[in-house]
């Protein structure tokens, strides 16, 4: 389990972010972004937080979601619609490298911050626009959300039982997706900047990066006028693929997409004889004989304890995974060897666990310098770094600018 330590001089050390977004998407891209090392300004309205503080479950009143998504983020208020809030943006602008922004689109246009007079300000500077429609389309002024695009995309028709409806997943799936796809689209913009010396605008549209991770669905679609099937916990390219319930109660998940593996999976469960079964040399076709394949795996799987189970598989070298909630992953060796949990002391809470930076480097690991500050608590410093005066950030707090 990973500790929190300096963020200072991690990989992005010197890169300044303004996440003015709100919600998932954006603020989660900023989040990355802050994981590895670059400076993070929250900038939100004085009177109307980000939505997110307020989004799921909370201890003591205090919103346990943001600890998370604020994490590494210094947060300031201004109002972008007033004069005043204008004014600081553009100070900040000065010095940032990369805004993310989720507003809908000509929103900022409207307030004399589009990309024209922020470019004017800061040539090499990044905008990174994430709506759920992009910038362009019959859809741009729409409101978007990742749900919409787990509809939109394909997601969901895929996903679900063969006799039931179309399926959503209970989190913020597509949001999660764009916000790497943002992320990742930032830092090309940067490494475009660093060859022309000019910044330019991202347009992240959340249904288009959800779309992207459901594999050939468009060219299955153009080249054979098919559509993928709901399925279940099944696929159609190979099988035995399910999850399968242990003597204890608990559940496994079962994947056999290597023909190798497969092969093991059966030997493994005492059913040496399917693997000489002419359906069975491709995934294909044993996936058209799900229903015997599972009888035989589920059958065996159901008679042992999840642990026998995986230890079983292990030996075997088989595929399986025990089917996790937060309290297994907590305790599971490879995410503590991994250190993929960090412990953050929070101000508000005290020590708290939290998932951590995706991915390990070499040379700078990602830290969590410090979870989600309160709203605008920062506004102050940042503003006196950026030249405003005690007098003059007093005078737009009482503008309600800031």
């Amino acid at each position: 389990m990973s500790v929190t330590r300096d963020p200072a001089g991690g990989a992005l050390a010197g890169l300044r972010v303004v996440d003015a977004s709100t919600l998932f998407a954006g603020p989660m891209a900023a989040m990355h972004l802050g994981d590895m090392g670059a400076e993070v300004i929250k900038v939100e309205h004085p009177r109307k937080p980000d939505p997110s503080r307020s989004h799921g479950a909370a201890k003591d009143g205090v919103n346990l979601w943001w600890k998370t998504l604020g994490r590494n983020k210094r947060t300031i208020t201004a109002d972008l619609g007033s004069e005043g809030g204008r004014e600081v943006f553009l100070a900040l602008v000065t010095s940032a490298d990369v805004v993310i922004e989720n507003f809908r689109p000509g929103t900022l246009e409207r307030w004399g911050l589009g990309y024209d007079v922020l470019s004017d300000w800061n040539p090499r500077l990044v905008l990174a626009r994430v709506t759920g429609f992009g910038q362009l389309g019959p859809y741009r002024s729409r409101p978007g959300f990742g749900t919409l695009a787990e509809a939109m995309s394909g997601f969901a028709a895929t996903t679900g039982e063969p006799d039931g409806p179309p399926t959503l997943p209970p989190f913020g799936l597509a949001d999660g997706v764009a916000s790497l796809a943002t992320a990742y689209a930032i830092m090309v913009a940067l490494a475009s900047r660093g060859q022309s010396g000019r910044g330019q605008v991202v347009d992240t549209a959340i249904i288009e990066p959800m779309l992207a991770m459901l594999g050939p669905q468009i060219t299955r679609w153009d080249q054979l006028r098919t559509v993928q099937p709901r399925t279940g916990n099944r696929s159609t390219n190979n099988a035995p693929r399910n999850t399968y319930r242990t003597a204890d109660g608990q559940w496994v998940a079962v994947s056999t997409s290597a023909q190798s593996i497969a092969e093991r999976v059966v030997r493994l469960v005492g059913r040496p004889d399917l693997a000489d079964e002419p359906w069975f040399a491709t995934g294909a076709e044993r996936a058209q004989h799900a229903d015997e394949l599972d009888e035989a795996v589920g059958a065996w799987i159901g008679q042992r304890t999840r642990d026998d189970v995986v230890a079983a598989f292990e030996q075997a070298q088989a595929a399986v995974a025990p089917i996790y909630d937060a309290a297994d992953i907590v305790e599971d060796p490879q995410f503590r060897a991994l250190g993929t949990i960090h412990e953050i002391d929070d101000p508000d809470l005290g020590p708290m666990l939290m998932q951590g930076p995706l991915f390990r480097l070499s040379g700078h690991d990602g830290v969590i310098g410090f979870t989600g500050r309160p709203h605008g608590a920062d506004t102050d410093a940042v503003l006196g770094e950026l030249g405003f005066s005690p007098e003059r950030v007093a005078e737009l707090r009482e503008r309600g600018a800031v």
